[in-house]
């Protein structure tokens, strides 16, 4: 894979999706969103790879937010139209069958805290702040945003801190329920990858199901209790599940192949 923005690499089975812009903090310009975008589908499509891991180039940040560049000068039409573009990038990275971790080193505000809160799992370095201070700008958040953040740590807390702009610690961020771990800059991705491993011993069709099903809670109009059980009986379709339950009976550790 090439990109412009991005830098990949593929190791253990995880793709690492590096954010490369760390002259300018990170920034999400339209042709980095698209480029994410391509990444995850290639995750998507190819067996080899079992995870993702995104992250920022460089200490300070992982994404301080939209290219403000590109902001200037839009109607209220092409500006629907970016947000749509950001929402379509981010929805395909929260409905990966496969597992996406954030791994926040630094500033994820704006557009960045849209981006890890599209990820399944967040790690936060010691020195990760989060915020969304578009009404500074005179925006609200466009990419996700206003509904993501009420579903990671409450109505009251998503308020506050899409109307005051205000940015919170990493450690904020943990007791609020919005990363899952704080570790040491230097640990980040380590932690990421030892996170990654305890999944990848379990069945990728079931991670799936278990991505699928969770996400339904979250769908207008979309009873999640019967997406489970369709995506539960699917289970019983798959070589995984005779795996699993084979190895269960013979008291030996399973060996899943995702069919």
């Amino acid at each position: 894979m090439e990109f412009k923005n991005l830098l990949t690499k593929i190791e253990n089975g995880i793709l690492t999706v590096t954010i490369n812009r760390a002259d300018k903090l990170n920034a999400l310009n339209k042709e980095t969103v698209s480029e994410i975008h391509q990444a995850i589908n290639y995750a998507k499509e190819h067996v080899d790879v079992k995870g993702v891991i995104i992250t920022g180039a460089g200490p300070k940040a992982f994404v301080a937010g939209a290219d403000i560049s590109e902001f200037t000068g839009l109607t209220p039409a092409e500006g629907m139209g970016m947000a749509q573009a950001g929402q379509d990038a981010f929805k395909f990275i929260e409905n990966c069958h496969k597992p996406v971790i954030a791994a926040v080193n630094g500033f994820a505000l704006g557009g960045g805290c849209e981006l890890a809160m599209s990820c399944h799992l967040r790690v936060a370095s010691e020195n990760a702040k989060f915020g969304q201070p578009e009404v500074s700008l005179g925006l609200i958040a466009g990419y996700g945003g206003t509904q993501r953040l009420i579903q990671l740590v409450g109505k009251t807390k998503a308020m506050e801190m899409h109307l005051t702009g205000d940015m919170i610690t990493a450690e904020q961020a943990l007791f609020l329920g919005l990363v899952n771990y704080v570790v040491p800059q230097a640990e980040l991705i380590v932690r990421c990858m030892e996170i990654h491993e305890r999944i990848k011993s379990k069945s990728p069709k079931a991670i799936g199901g278990v991505i699928t099903s969770i996400n339904a809670y979250f769908t207008e109009k979309i009873d999640g209790y019967q997406v489970e059980i369709e995506e539960f009986g699917k289970c019983f379709g798959t070589e995984d599940f005779k795996e699993g339950t084979t190895a269960f009976m013979e008291k030996r550790k399973p060996n899943f192949t995702g069919k």
